[in-house]
C-alpha cells in the first residue's frame, strides 16, 4: 500500500505545484538524510579528536569565525544553548589559552570574549581543514554536477527552514 502525501514546492519558481510523493521516495530520502547526519556526526567527531576539543568547544570556537569579540549571550543564541553552558564551554576553552574574557569599556558588566593568538591559529586550522574536506567532497563530481549539488542543496536548506518555521 502506498503512502501518498503532497507537498508543495515554491523554492525555485514561487508557483506552487503540487506532486505526489510515494512511500519508496520517503523512504529513501528519509534514509539519505539519516546518512548525511551520521557521516556529518563522524567527520566532527574526527575533527574533535584531530584538534583535541570537545564539540561543544570547537563549535563555540568557530563562532568567532568573522568576529573580533562576542558576547556569552551571542554565543548562546548562535550555539542554541543556555548562557550557562557558554560559561562551561569559554572556561573549557580559556584553560586551553584559546580565548580571553575582558570588560566591556562602555559597560562594565557585559563580557567580551575574544580569540588568543593561540586560538586564531587553532581557528585558522580547523577553518582550512574544513575546507579542505569541503574541496576533497565537491572534486568527487564533475562542475556541471558541483552546481546541480549547490543548488539542490540550497533548495533543501530552503525548503528545511520553512519547515522549521511552521513548527516552531
Amino acid at each position: 500500500m502506498a503512502l501518498n502525501l503532497y507537498i508543495v514546492n515554491s523554492m525555485n519558481d514561487n508557483t506552487h505545484k503540487e506532486s505526489e510523493i510515494n512511500s519508496a521516495q520517503l523512504d529513501q530520502f528519509r534514509d539519505l538524510m539519516i546518512s548525511l547526519m551520521r557521516c556529518c556526526q563522524e567527520r566532527n567527531q574526527y575533527q574533535c579528536e584531530r584538534f583535541e576539543l570537545p564539540d561543544a568547544e570547537l563549535r563555540c570556537l568557530l563562532q568567532f569565525e568573522d568576529e573580533h569579540y562576542l558576547t556569552p549571550k551571542t554565543i548562546a543564541l548562535r550555539m542554541n544553548i543556555a548562557k550557562s553552558r557558554v560559561t562551561r564551554i569559554v572556561d573549557g576553552l580559556r584553560q586551553k589559552s584559546l580565548v580571553k574574557r575582558s570588560s566591556d569599556p562602555e559597560d562594565s558588566r557585559i563580557s567580551l570574549l575574544s580569540l588568543t593568538p593561540k586560538g586564531k591559529q587553532q581557528l585558522e586550522e580547523i577553518v582550512d581543514f574544513m575546507a579542505e574536506t569541503h574541496r576533497s567532497v565537491l572534486e568527487q563530481f564533475s562542475q556541471e554536477q558541483r552546481q546541480t549539488l549547490i543548488n539542490s542543496l540550497g533548495s533543501l536548506k530552503l525548503s528545511m527552514e520553512a519547515i522549521k518555521e511552521r513548527m516552531i
